[in-house]
This record gives C-alpha cells, structure tokens and sequence, in this order.
C-alpha cells in the first residue's frame, strides 16, 4: 500500500545507483583525450587529472569497469606528461632544443 507521508520519487533526479555513470564515462573519455593531449603539458596535466578525480569518484557497483579503465588510462598519460613537462623544463633551463634533423 502507498504511504501518504513518504516523498513522492522523481524522474529527474538521478538515482543511488545511476549516480556515477556519468562520471565514470567522463573519466573514460578525459583517458582517452589525454592519450594525445600528454603531448603538450599544459592541456595534458589538466586532462589527465580531471579523469583521474571523475575515475576515482565514478567508482560504483555500475560502471565500475568504466572507471577503472579511465583511472588507468589518465595515471599513464600522467606519468607521461610529468615526464614531457620535465625534459622540456630541464632541456629549457640547458639551453638546448629537440631537432628532428639532428
């Protein structure tokens, strides 16, 4: 029987476990953007953190798989843009450049 005193559900609001698919799926996008955004330090280092944050938040019984993959995917391209960042500040502060034609 309905209960006259419980609040009325809406299908606006999200429910409990629909929350973090969105998140999850954001993290798996950012993770797959960061795979060329390491590249250039100053895109990649916020891509890869903002698919970290949405990964670890968008932990959840749903899309679990979503997440890890996207928790994954934005640790490496971290690494990797941490390490660009720092070549490029250490081959800056010697003074010398990348050339292709040796």
């Amino acid at each position: 029987m309905n209960d006259p005193y419980e609040a009325p559900r809406s299908s606006v609001l999200p429910q409990a476990d629909e929350e973090g698919k969105g998140k999850a799926t954001a993290s798996l996008v950012l993770g797959i953007i960061s795979i060329i955004a390491w590249i250039i330090p100053l895109y990649g280092l916020p891509t890869t953190i903002a698919g970290l944050v949405l990964g670890i938040k968008g932990l959840g019984p749903q899309r679990r798989g979503t997440a890890v993959a996207g928790i994954v995917l934005s640790v490496i391209f971290l690494v990797l843009t941490l390490f660009n960042a720092a070549m490029g500040a250490y081959l800056g502060a010697i003074g010398q450049r990348l050339s292709l034609n040796g």
